[in-house]
C-alpha cells in the first residue's frame, strides 16, 4: 500500500462516510493493510486519505500498543486544558512541527465489525486520534501551526512532486530513446 503524501488532492478532500454494508471482510483485509503500511512507515496513525481512499477511517496504534479502528469518528467532547506536542505525519515526511490540541478527547465511531464504541482518551492517544480525524476533514497537522511554515511547507512538497515528475519524464525519455536506437540497428542488421 501506497501513503499519499502532500500535493495529492485526496489529502484535502472531505472523506465520504463507510457505508454499514462497506463493513465486510473485504474492508477488514484494506484495514489490516492500513496497519501494515503504518507499522512499516513506522507511524501511529493512518487515515483512509492516506491509504488512497477517501472514506472515514482511521488505524490507529498508540503507545498501549493497542490496535484501534475508528470508523465513522465523532469527537463529540474535547478538554479545554490544552497541550503541546511535536507532530509528524506519514504523508508529510520529514517535517516536524509544534502543535497544540486539547489534551483529552472523547470519540464515538464503529469498530471493524461494525459495532459502535465511545472512548474517552488523553495523552498520546487523544492526539493520534485528533491528528487522523483531520485527516478525514481535509486537513493536515501543518494547517493547525504556524501559517507561513504551512505555505513553506506546502511550496516544498510541490517542488519535490514537480522535480519527480521531471526525473520520470527525462527517464522515459531515455528509453524510448535507447529503444529507438535498438530498434535502427535491428532494422540496419536486417
Amino acid at each position: 500500500m501506497r501513503i499519499t503524501k502532500l500535493g495529492e488532492e485526496i489529502l484535502r478532500q472531505v472523506a465520504e462516510p463507510v457505508k454499514p454494508e462497506e463493513i465486510n471482510d473485504e474492508f477488514r483485509a484494506f484495514l489490516d493493510e492500513m496497519f501494515e503500511a503504518m507499522i512499516e512507515a513506522d507511524g501511529v496513525g493512518l487515515a483512509g486519505p492516506q491509504a488512497g481512499i477517501s472514506k472515514r477511517v482511521f488505524v490507529v496504534i498508540a503507545d498501549d500498543d493497542v490496535r484501534r479502528v475508528f470508523i465513522n469518528p465523532q469527537i463529540i467532547s474535547t478538554s479545554s486544558e490544552l497541550c503541546d506536542y511535536e507532530e509528524g505525519c506519514l504523508s508529510v515526511p520529514g517535517v516536524y512541527e509544534n502543535i497544540q490540541r486539547p489534551a483529552k478527547v472523547t470519540v464515538q465511531a464503529f469498530n471493524e465489525k461494525g459495532r459502535p464504541f465511545t472512548l474517552e482518551a488523553d495523552g498520546l492517544l487523544a492526539r493520534i486520534i485528533q491528528h487522523e480525524n483531520d485527516h478525514l476533514d481535509g486537513h493536515l497537522f501543518i494547517d493547525r501551526g504556524d501559517p507561513e511554515f504551512a505555505k513553506k511547507t506546502e511550496e516544498q512538497f510541490a517542488r519535490r512532486v514537480e522535480n519527480a515528475a521531471k526525473k520520470a519524464a527525462a527517464k522515459k525519455a531515455k528509453e524510448a530513446k535507447i529503444a529507438a536506437k535498438k530498434a535502427a540497428r535491428a532494422n540496419k542488421n536486417n
